[in-house]
């Protein structure tokens, strides 16, 4: 027994995300009935499976296509599929999830036991980057929560729980499935990150409080369409590689959002994904991409426009909206801001 507890002395002070939301809960909505952290469970839940099944995707039979299309014209990988069935199946059985919209569906997913009462709606792309799988390069799921008000008529729209400004999300994150798998999620109290430990399969903190760096030494995009983009995307990167801001700045490009995103949120910089000839209206998803990054990246201190508007204020018209995206550190969103001003 005296060698037990020698042990536990011993070991590290930790705390799961479970407790982490809890007591967050308790100091900032003490009237909270923990309806939340219980939805909050099933993200965490999916994300175990998805990472499990990442980890051992080269010695299963889930890498390459599945053979078909998502809605928005996308060869769909295997774990797209196996990713966005773990997601609706985990947040489905919540009983506080009424409606469900994924970047791999059509329309809106109802739960029909929920569908009166349940006070919230979950929008997710299950597998973000996913065409990286087959090379072993970071992928991730982005996830936003939504409040929705009771429909005691069970007819209302799902669209119109959907289609709601990014500034109504109360919740937020993504999941990064790299050399390690992290949980990166606010709920408007700044932001926090968490490290799956496989020993004991749960999420403990890591990363208490996140804060972007004001500026940094790093700008993401994939140059290889520049000569695409619009000309004030242009003249930004010119100046950024001339060093008209007083750093040098070197160029990182991954082409998972999850995971330039992450980099960004760490090391400040600046991400973009720029309007271009073959997508004049950006390629990322609003309600599935574009928000949840945006509402991290403000909660740590960083700014996220569509080139003209904060990201947060554009009222989503269409579930698959798409939308050019620039978010990253003060400084260089500030000069940016200035660019496009000019």
């Amino acid at each position: 027994m005296r060698e037990v507890n020698l042990l536990l002395m011993n070991m590290p002070a930790f705390m799961t995300v479970e407790q982490h939301i809890l007591e967050e809960q308790r100091r900032n909505h003490p009237e909270a009935s923990g309806e939340f952290s219980w939805l909050l469970s099933g993200i965490t839940l999916a994300s175990k499976i998805v990472a499990a099944m990442v980890r051992r995707a080269g010695l299963t039979n889930v890498l390459g296509t599945a053979g078909q299309q998502n809605v928005q014209g996308e060869t769909q990988q295997k774990l797209d599929v196996l990713a966005n069935q773990a997601l609706l199946d985990c947040l489905g059985r919540r009983g506080n999830v009424a409606v469900m919209a994924s970047e791999e569906d059509a329309e809106p997913i109802v739960v029909p036991r929920d569908r009166k009462n349940g006070k919230h709606v979950v929008v997710f792309d299950p597998l973000d980057g996913s065409s990286n799988i087959d090379v072993n390069v970071s992928v991730g799921t982005i996830f936003s929560i939504l409040r929705r008000d009771p429909d005691p008529t069970e007819t209302r729209d799902p669209l119109v729980d959907v289609l709601q400004p990014g500034s109504k999300q109360i919740a937020a994150g993504y999941v990064v499935y790299g050399s390690s798998t992290m949980l990166v999620y606010t709920a408007g109290n700044g932001v926090a990150g968490f490290t799956l430990d496989p020993a004991v399969g749960a999420y403990i903190i890591s990363h208490p409080r996140i804060r972007m760096p004001e500026h940094g030494n790093l700008y993401s995009v994939n140059e290889a369409n520049a000569d695409t983009f619009p000309e004030t995307y242009r003249t930004y990167l010119a100046r950024l590689r001339s060093g008209d801001t007083g750093r040098a700045y070197s160029s990182r490009y991954i082409g998972s959002l999850v995971a330039d995103f992450h980099r960004t949120l760490l090391k400040g910089g600046v991400f973009l994904y720029p309007p271009t000839r073959a997508n004049p209206k950006g390629k990322l998803r609003l309600l599935y991409e574009a928000n949840p990054i945006a509402f991290l990246a403000e909660q740590a201190g960083g700014l996220a426009t569509d080139g003209k508007n904060r990201i947060l204020d554009v009222q989503p018209t269409s579930l698959h909206q798409r939308t050019p995206l620039v978010v990253g550190s003060k400084a260089e969103m500030e000069f940016f801001n200035k660019q496009e001003e000019s």
